[in-house]
């Protein structure tokens, strides 16, 4: 029975990315014989899951919408992700009504009602156990969200007031691209029609949304990325640097955990950092507490600015160093805890 219920939940799990699939796809996918297929498409139908049937030469099996939720189909791991990653999402903002975290907040309350019975005991001394921080951002609304998901699938067109970061109120006609998460902010790229160019506009900005049925070409994005896009425009007067640290990426990760960071793993345990900021002096508190050799790699004038820096500190505490065990900051790694020569 066992072996039945893992085939029926692997079956679910492809079913649920909401594609389309062939008798012979799902098959191969699950490893299973056409028969055994079929009676397990039987058995998700029987458990309330509306799957669909295409017979015929370009046949499939699709996961429709039912009218009613039947019981949420999670193993253990998947259930406490899903708590947790609720309760990280009412933690944000003000829960004002209909916002994104107002709604997480009583999703959270009540996701063991779709449970199986025997994760409901382990959701709910989850809930009880776990404290999150308030994290402040603004609210954004739930619908918003969900209109603009689908004129961006359905290809509409849609206007809506706006404010910008300076104050002054507009009336913008967009053609919605993708909708954008960064920094406990949710934002919209999209083709701004009477400026014939890409802008980003943040959610809690946008009122009115209209969605006008009017349909677009979708076109290619601007950068790599629709986040690519957005740290472009966010960082346009930040100035670029990149460092090499003698640190692990988790390590640096935490030391750089305020600054909009790229990090990637280097040979030997390094780790290359790309930043944008407005200053040298923004690298000192992460730096300080990490504890760690680093080399500015660029630009040149950071790289002037922490020579002066060290040698600042030098005078200010002038003698031969200390003897005896190395001091590290807290949480860091033994290291030289100053620039590279190079750097």
């Amino acid at each position: 029975m066992a072996d039945v219920m893992q085939r029926v939940l692997a079956l679910l799990a492809v079913l649920q990315s909401g594609r389309s699939f062939s008798g012979a796809e799902l098959a191969a996918r699950l490893d299973v014989p056409p028969r055994t297929l079929r009676r397990d498409i039987g058995r998700l139908r029987g458990y309330g899951y509306p799957v669909e049937t295409r017979p015929g030469p370009g046949g499939h099996y699709r996961l429709a919408a039912g009218r009613a939720m039947p019981p949420l189909v999670l193993d253990d791991d998947e259930a406490v992700a899903t708590l947790l990653g609720l309760a990280a999402l009412g933690s944000t903002g003000s829960a004002s009504e209909g916002s994104i975290d107002e709604a997480a907040v009583r999703a959270y309350g009540k996701v063991d009602q779709y449970l199986p019975k025997r994760l409901r005991p382990r959701a709910a001394a989850l809930r009880a156990s776990l404290e999150t921080a308030p994290t402040p951002a603004p609210s954004t609304s739930a619908e918003t969200v969900s209109r603009l998901a689908e004129a961006i699938a359905q290809e509409h067109t849609v206007t809506f007031g706006y404010v910008g970061a300076a104050g002054e109120a507009t009336t913008r006609l967009v053609e919605p691209h993708r909708h954008l998460h960064l920094h406990q902010r949710w934002y919209l790229l999209g083709w701004d029609v009477d400026k014939r160019d890409w802008r980003v506009f943040r959610l809690d900005r946008l009122a009115g949304l209209r969605v006008t049925g009017r349909t677009f070409s979708p076109r290619p994005l601007p950068a790599g990325t629709g986040i690519d896009r957005l740290r472009a425009g966010i960082n346009r007067h930040r100035r670029r640097v990149v460092l090499t640290v003698d640190a692990p990426v988790p390590a640096v990760a935490d030391a750089f955990h305020r600054q909009d960071v790229v990090l990637s793993a280097l040979a030997g345990g390094a780790t290359r950092a790309e930043l944008a900021l407005d200053s040298w002096q923004w690298l000192l508190p992460g730096l300080g507490f990490l504890d760690a050799g680093f080399t500015v790699e660029e630009p040149e004038d950071f790289r002037t600015a922490l020579r002066n820096f060290a040698a600042r500190l030098g005078r200010a505490a002038p003698g031969p160093p200390p003897d005896g065990p190395e001091q590290h900051g807290p949480g860091g790694a033994p290291g030289a805890g100053t620039a590279d020569p190079d750097g």
